[in-house]
């Protein structure tokens, strides 16, 4: 299915590649900053003295503040433009790292890891907004999936090298001297960075306080489209988040017995695969826009089927092959997540992009926050029992799924209207 060139469509080519790959930057620290506990929770329960429901605390208000935030950043974006919001997010998520290397106490760390998602929120709906402000409507599903990917290399990043920094030279050096990439970002997105390319600045909109903040929402939920991505959002990106964030290193080191050295590289490879599923998933989708619902269905399905096998598994540790095919398929749930921002943004006009973008992006993070704290609770609730802790993720999904059924025809149904709607528009727009 060809996506219409809709009227006033930006150019793309290179200049449009060199300002959107400033934004992306910017979500590239973010993820570092944002997946740093994951290599460093075990650490973190012994510099706290914590237990895992505290440690699960960590996370779990990061992503309070990422969710709750992302509705204000997307009516942010709409009204302020990119520019100003992801210096913004810079300038905080760089405090936040900065604060939880010198944070002598609990108190002080979980103060820090709320900055960090405070300033974490502005940077993803932000790179959203640049690429449908320089890049061609039908580019839109291979550039949402070249941010995810870059997001995932940050992920890498923070696995591979902050991971020995942590183990190198400490606590201490290690976050703050990663803090010092949010410094440089911020200088380049200052410098270099523009909200849309010459000739194709929005049109004036009037913004009226409470009742402009009340429209945007109202319109983008009413759309079956937002509400779609929302919940494909919700059931695809949880499993793998909740795993890279905080609980695989500790499931595969304290539930499966193997080293560090040997849950860092099965870490790696979510990442790598995620990176990889990101690829092919833009261009199939750039093809076949039919094919999104069948992707989302068929990594669901793959990542519950992954899960139930290796906690089902009837040894007392799962074989290490297992555990390879489990951490392959969880890199295609960022991909799939992915997918949501593709049934959102047809189904709104320009100046709701953010708004929808953030509605949409809230649900799996209010997944993965509801995941890890019931994971931590039901973890000292049994003694440290994986296979029952980590079982509620069959819960969410199952919830996600049975929503993304009820929404798709709706959302179709909208979509085809819209798309009618634009080429009707388009081959009435003089050459």
């Amino acid at each position: 299915m060809n996506h219409a060139t809709l009227p006033g469509d930006p150019p793309g080519g290179r200049r449009a590649i060199a300002v959107w790959s400033i934004g992306v930057a910017v979500y590239f620290v973010a993820v570092i900053f944002r997946t740093s506990l994951g290599v460093a929770g075990l650490d973190a329960a012994d510099r706290f003295q914590v237990n895992a429901s505290a440690l699960s605390t960590f996370s779990i208000l990061q992503l309070l503040v990422y969710a709750g935030m992302q509705i204000p950043v997307g009516l942010l974006v709409d009204r302020l433009g990119t520019k100003k919001v992801l210096a913004m997010g810079a300038v905080l998520f760089t405090a936040g790292q900065l604060g939880f290397a010198f944070s002598p106490t609990y108190g002080m760390a979980l103060a820090s890891r709320a900055l960090l998602g405070c300033g974490d929120a502005m940077t993803f709906i932000s790179v959203l907004r640049l690429g449908t402000r320089w890049f061609p409507a039908r580019r839109g599903p291979l550039v949402a999936q070249l941010a995810g990917l870059v997001g995932m290399a940050g992920n890498l990043v923070s696995t591979l090298v902050l991971a020995r920094l942590l183990h190198g030279i400490g606590w201490t050096p290690a976050f703050a001297g990663s803090a010092l990439s949010g410094v440089v970002v911020l200088v380049l997105l200052l410098l270099f960075l523009k909200d849309h390319p010459e000739g194709h600045e929005p049109a004036p909109f009037p913004h009226r306080g409470s009742v402009y903040v009340r429209r945007q929402i109202a319109a983008s939920w009413r759309e079956p489209g937002t509400r779609l991505g929302m919940w494909v959002h919700f059931t695809t990106q949880f499993p793998a988040m909740v795993f890279l964030l905080l609980w695989g290193l500790p499931f595969l080191v304290e539930a499966q017995g193997l080293s560090r050295a040997t849950a860092g590289e099965l870490l790696t490879l979510v990442v790598l695969s995620n990176m990889v599923v990101g690829l092919v998933y833009g261009q199939i989708i750039a093809r076949h826009h039919g094919a999104r619902l069948p992707l989302v269905l068929g990594t669901v399905g793959a990542t519950a089927l992954a899960w139930a096998a290796t906690l089902a598994y009837p040894a007392e540790r799962a074989p290490m092959w297992l555990l390879l095919v489990l951490c392959t398929v969880l890199g295609g749930c960022g991909p799939a997540s992915m997918i949501g921002f593709d049934f959102a943004r047809p189904a709104n006009p320009l100046e709701r992009q953010g708004t929808a973008s953030g509605i949409t992006n809230m649900g799996g993070f209010i997944a993965s926050m509801t995941t890890l704290f019931a994971i931590g609770v039901l973890l000292d609730a049994t003694d440290d029992n994986y296979t029952v802790a980590f079982s509620v993720m069959f819960v969410l999904q199952a919830l996600g799924v049975s929503q993304i059924l009820r929404l798709r025809r709706r959302a179709a149904r909208r979509e085809r209207e819209r798309l009618v709607a634009s080429r009707v528009e388009t081959v009435h727009v003089p050459a």
